[in-house]
């Protein structure tokens, strides 16, 4: 009998027609009742309002103006809007959706959430990380969505206890999953470029 070999699979990457299906708005394409959006709050959610702001650079530097970024992250309280988070002791808040999405702009490759700042959220482990926001990219060139960080500049010394930050052993690495506050007359921003490869590569989790 014939030994069989099996062809690998081409490969196929994530664009241009994401944007169709996961947000059309950004691509003119008014198909959904419920497009969800940048915005993770309301005018009854509690705690600080701040905006997460950046760009995603490829190897050589460029921006990228197709990218889809998600966030997921606790309220002010530091517990997530979902079941399966059973930190009791922390309040919920049901005007806060906790989720977003966002494309980055066909011009400028800038994205932008509007959302609070999260409070410390208490790991697997019972110990407390330091606040921080997740997310998910996915654009043209990437085969798989990449996950990563991005933590508060003006959080340093929880930042300095967090056990995930920990593990990346480098400071210069670790720099990469800092979110650098800046005061704008609209309010409190946070600068949060992500680097795909390269220099000054940001730190991806394999989740």
């Amino acid at each position: 009998m014939k030994d069989t070999y099996l062809l690998e699979t081409p490969s196929q990457t994530a664009g241009p027609y994401v944007h169709i299906g996961l947000a059309p708005h950004a691509a003119g394409f008014d198909i959904f009742d419920n497009n969800f959006g940048p915005v993770l709050t309301n005018a009854e959610t509690r705690g600080e309002r701040i905006r997460i702001e950046g760009r995603v650079f490829d190897g050589s530097g460029t921006p990228l103006r197709d990218v889809l970024l998600e966030i997921w992250q606790a309220n002010a309280a530091g517990r997530y809007q979902h079941p399966q988070d059973h930190q009791h002791d922390k309040s919920l808040d049901n005007n806060f959706r906790g989720w977003g999405r966002a494309c980055s702009d066909f011009a400028s490759g800038v994205y932008a959430f509007d959302t609070i700042k999260p409070g410390a959220v208490t790991g697997r482990d019972g110990r407390l990380m330091a606040p921080h926001v997740n997310l998910w990219i996915v654009a043209r060139g990437i085969n798989l969505g990449l996950h990563t960080r991005m933590y508060f500049s003006d959080e340093e010394a929880a930042n300095q206890a967090d056990p995930v930050l920990n593990l990346v052993e480098q400071e210069v690495r670790r720099n990469t999953l800092i979110g650098q506050k800046k005061t704008t007359a609209e309010g409190t921003l946070y600068q949060f470029d992500i680097v795909l490869q390269g220099e000054n590569e940001t730190v991806f989790f394999d989740v």
